[in-house]
């Protein structure tokens, strides 16, 4: 990559990292402090937007460091670029626990709400990122690409491609722990969108509160079916290049995997203007934080004018009593000035 092509490049890397952390953190505040989202579905979704966070905060800066930027040992490297792959594994997982529990939450209602508490959520979060960890630091246990390092030359300029293998990329990582999650998230979404289509014909003769129970469903499904859609949009094409290049079926230009990559991060920074604009609950949430922002800041502003309009009306009665008591002195004072 030539060095202007660098810059750009390590430019919309620093702007997709700072949109990340901005957008998910307003997420994780915005689900956290309103009673309004306490469905487990949002549970799951500040999974997602953790898992986003850190891509920006974490994932970002390494995978610009493993792009040929630092010298280090062979496993050093090796471990930051299973870092990055364990928070794609991270933010599948939440995606997949996100069309479960929707899926669920609409075939037995009833059932769902009364057995589901918030200590099985907490625990399927926790499995969540337990597997996206060992899937993803898979390679530190042997299956990566062989090491090259002696004891006169200990280091290597750290790559991705170059200590992380690209059968466990394509083979495992893209055909066998992303592509059927995937896969199986889009069949979910499919029968989700069916029953609510079947139930809400059936509304004649039905209580208001059914009907409105699976309107509100289908609005909230279309969002995450979008997140959903967004994430294949944006993954998809760097293991689409990463197996066609493995394969040997076409030659793949190092600066589409850029382009890829990039699309990849970006991923991570979109979900936070989706939930804005798809997700009523979340939108009311964003403004209420933002409206406190804002007035917190309007009171500090107002409180320092009052002090320093009491400190002028405080140096102006003293004047004032000054010359009431001795005014030629206050006179004498003021022509001497």
């Amino acid at each position: 990559m030539a060095d202007g092509e660098k810059v750009i490049y390590t430019s919309l890397e620093v702007v997709i990292a700072v949109g990340c952390c901005l957008g998910n953190v307003l997420v994780i505040w915005a689900v956290c402090s309103c009673r309004a989202l306490s469905q487990t579905t949002f549970c799951f979704i500040v999974s997602l937007a953790l898992a986003d966070f850190l891509v920006g905060i974490v994932a970002v800066p390494l995978a610009v460091i493993v792009d040929g930027l630092l010298e280090t040992s062979f496993h050093c490297c090796l471990f930051i670029s299973c870092v990055v792959i364990v928070l794609t594994q991270a933010s599948v997982h939440s995606l997949l626990a996100i069309a479960v529990d929707r899926y669920l939450r609409v075939y037995k209602p009833l059932r769902y709400r009364g057995s589901v508490k918030k200590q099985h959520l907490w625990a399927a979060v926790t499995v969540c990122w337990l597997s996206s960890s060992i899937l993803g630091f898979m390679p530190m246990f042997g299956w990566h690409n062989e090491d090259t390092t002696t004891t006169e030359n200990s280091t290597i300029t750290c790559n991705f491609i170059t200590v992380i293998s690209m059968s466990y990329m394509v083979n495992f990582n893209f055909l066998a722990c992303i592509l059927p999650p995937t896969i199986l998230m889009m069949a979910l979404y499919l029968l989700l969108f069916n029953m609510i289509s079947k139930q809400l014909r059936k509304e004649v003769g039905r209580p208001v509160e059914s009907r409105s129970f699976y309107r509100k469903e289908r609005r909230l499904a279309n969002s995450l079916a979008l997140v959903l859609v967004l994430f294949a949009v944006c993954w998809l094409p760097l293991h689409i290049m990463n197996t066609l290049e493995y394969y040997k079926i076409v030659k793949v230009p190092a600066i589409a995997f850029h382009i890829g990559i990039l699309l990849s991060h970006a991923n991570s920074a979109v979900n936070p203007i989706v939930y804005a604009f798809k997700v009523p609950k979340i939108k009311k949430a964003y403004k209420s934080i933002l409206m406190k922002l804002t007035s917190t800041e309007q009171k500090e502003d107002q409180s320092s004018q009052t002090l320093e309009n009491n400190a002028s009306s405080i140096s102006n009665s003293i004047v004032r009593c000054s010359m009431k008591k001795n005014p030629q002195v206050v006179l004498a004072t003021n022509q001497n000035g």
